[in-house]
């Protein structure tokens, strides 16, 4: 009897505290996908072979995870649904990771591009960190700025300098401004 009316009470007391947030089974909804966008954004970012040359995003969409971008290997591809499948509250993984080919002429073209970006003066504060902000993808030739950047100068003074890396033939600058 006693465990009875003390499950009740813990019952009632749960429902007034829900009651009493003003939360709806909608908020808790967002609060969970919140939550796993935080939780898969934190696993993707800390793989060990994740760099300045790979370019990872994702959607989440009812506990299915789609992950997308542009790795130089299998392995990150298949580490990434790893860790992704791992985490409470994922249903599936949708792997989208497309594998960039292997050239030396690209990897020529990735370091010098780092070196131009990363060694500029107003830029070089983006390569502080664990994850610098400024992802350099690399393709046949062709150059893909992605990530974000605090001013739309910054983003400007990046595209300068990758346009002047000698043996590209495309650059296209997707930095984002960060909004304030």
């Amino acid at each position: 009897m006693r465990k009875s009316c003390l499950k009740a009470l813990a019952g009632v007391l749960g429902l007034g505290l829900l009651l009493s947030t003003g939360a709806s089974a909608k908020d808790v909804s967002t609060n969970d996908t919140q939550n796993l966008n935080r939780a898969v954004y934190h696993q993707l970012i800390m793989l060990p072979q994740l760099s300045i040359f790979d370019d990872l995003s994702f959607t989440v969409e009812d506990g299915n995870v789609t992950v997308m971008g542009q790795v130089r290997n299998a392995v990150l591809k298949d580490e990434a649904t790893a860790v992704v499948k791992k985490i409470a509250g994922v249903e599936s993984v949708n792997n989208k990771i497309e594998i960039l080919p292997v050239s030396f002429n690209d990897d020529r073209i990735r370091g010098q591009m780092a070196r131009v970006i990363y060694r500029d003066n107003q830029l070089f504060r983006y390569s502080l960190g664990s994850t610098p902000s400024i992802h350099i993808i690399v393709e046949n030739g062709n150059v893909s700025l992605k990530g974000l950047v605090d001013n739309q100068t910054d983003k400007n003074v990046a595209g300068i300098r990758a346009n002047g890396v000698p043996g590209v033939f495309s650059v296209q600058n997707n930095l984002q401004v960060e909004s304030n």
